[in-house]
């Protein structure tokens, strides 16, 4: 069975113009996911609309690696005359797009790699405070994503450094529904640890962040 995950990760993100939106939904499902997807090393993706936050529109992209997106197959591609009309770098605003490579948990196990896209995400961007980089990846990755894969709804949690973009860390949560963190358990798991207010002290959020996003595309 090929795998569906690996340790790299695409985020783009960006808002479109509503006279728009049509025809851009039909191009991504159409044309640009099938394109991307089939290149080597991309092992599944999928489209978000924000629940919570925004930019609206985001496609995510499992990678085999994050060097996915410096080979020849990925760089080299000629866009069509319809990507040229109406891609997210033609008509988008607020666009990120961002590459990760996987540093929570360290390594891939079956339930991971075999693992399809979910139906709604959570995202965090942020950087730490100067000098507590070390005991705040410590802690995010041992204390505050275990705990919250504790709550019902929650798939799992993975972090993430940003190779590409900005800014330096990422959180994904996968989620059954676009709903898991309203659930008071969420909330119970906020300061169930005494180190999280210090900690969440410790990082600055980009802004929007964190967001949440519903599936509505996957091949």
């Amino acid at each position: 069975m090929a795998n569906k995950k690996g340790t790299g990760l695409l985020m783009v993100w960006v808002d479109v113009p509503e006279q728009y939106e049509d025809e851009f939904n039909k191009w991504y499902n159409e044309e640009h996911i099938p394109e991307i997807t089939s290149i080597p090393g991309v092992l599944n993706a999928a489209r978000y609309e924000a629940v919570k936050s925004g930019p609206k529109h985001l496609a995510c992209y499992e990678l085999e690696n994050s060097s996915v997106t410096d080979s020849d197959a990925w760089t080299q591609r000629n866009p069509s005359e319809w990507a040229q009309r109406i891609g997210p770098r033609i008509i988008g605003t607020n666009m990120i797009n961002n590459v990760y490579e996987m540093i929570h948990p360290q390594s891939l196990d079956d339930s991971i790699s075999n693992s399809d896209m979910a139906p709604a995400l959570q995202i965090g961007r942020m950087d730490p405070v100067s000098g507590k980089e070390e005991e705040w990846n410590e802690w995010y990755s041992t204390v505050y994503v275990p705990n919250y894969e504790k709550v019902p709804g929650c798939i799992r949690g993975r972090r993430w450094k940003c190779v590409k973009g900005a800014p330096s860390y990422g959180v994904v949560y996968e989620f059954e529904n676009e709903r898991v963190s309203e659930q008071s358990e969420w909330e119970q798991q906020r300061d169930i640890n005494p180190k999280n207010p210090a900690m969440r002290d410790a990082m600055i959020h980009a802004p929007g962040s964190p967001g949440i996003w519903k599936k509505t595309f996957q091949l």
